[in-house]
């Protein structure tokens, strides 16, 4: 069995394992508050509008990780913006502010001088290439993410099912709605360039989906999503 064992001797494989895994653990427990809330269109445009931020950070040379933040951090602004300011609904201020910062990120993407290089590891991270800080970075979402929903637990769960109740019981939902998506916001960022956006959004949304056809209390649906995303990591 040693030849089943013996790639995960090597440092960076034990890296991208522990890393990998991190990233599973923190949007499991994201993510199934994604699913329940039927946010997963929003949490498809996150991940995607992320890309131009990356994208400007490898051209101008700078912390990608930076980029992503401020990209997503315009996308949340510009779809709030476009919902209080028009007549549009949420759906289609997120539906436009994915369309536009896709095909930003594109643009931006073709600028650079490694251009398939950099569209591959945007889309697919570099477990890999995992350092001693990523893991730390991946250790703190995952920690913020444990705590916050905990914490917060039942507002969370009262505004997935009946916003107008939160009110009522006052929950605060709009800030409870705001601390879940800076929630979404962050792990999605710190998980990127690990695994990629197109896995982000997989280990967003597969795992708790999954999950939420085996088990119906919530705490559950994390930990069974969150078992379900390392095992993918590993496999």
């Amino acid at each position: 069995m040693d030849w089943l064992t013996a790639p995960f001797e090597l440092a960076f494989q034990q890296r991208a394992l522990f890393g990998g895994s991190l990233a599973a653990v923190a949007l499991a427990v994201v993510g199934t508050w994604v699913v329940i809330r039927g946010m997963t269109f929003l949490g498809d445009a996150l991940v995607h509008g992320v890309i131009p931020g990356i994208a400007l950070a490898v051209l101008l040379d700078f912390n990608v990780l930076i980029g992503a933040a401020l990209a997503a951090a315009v996308m949340v602004l510009g779809i709030n913006l476009v919902h209080r300011q028009t007549t549009f609904s949420e759906d289609t201020g997120i539906g436009l502010l994915f369309v536009g910062m896709l095909a930003l990120g594109v643009i931006l993407i073709s600028r650079t001088a490694s251009y398939t290089g950099s569209l591959t590891g945007i889309l697919f991270g570099d477990a890999l290439g995992v350092t001693g800080g990523d893991v730390a970075v991946l250790g703190g979402v995952a920690a913020v993410t444990l705590v916050l929903s905990t914490l917060l637990y039942r507002p969370f769960l009262v505004l997935s099912f009946n916003e107008e109740k939160a009110r009522m019981l006052g929950l605060r939902p709009r800030w409870a709605h705001g601390v879940m998506l800076g929630l979404i916001t962050l792990t999605i960022v710190g998980s990127f360039q690990t695994v990629g956006t197109l896995l982000v959004f997989g280990l967003l949304v597969g795992p708790p989906a999954t999950a939420a056809l085996l088990v119906r209390r919530v705490p559950w649906m994390m930990v069974t999503a969150a078992l379900i995303g390392v095992f993918s990591v590993v496999a």
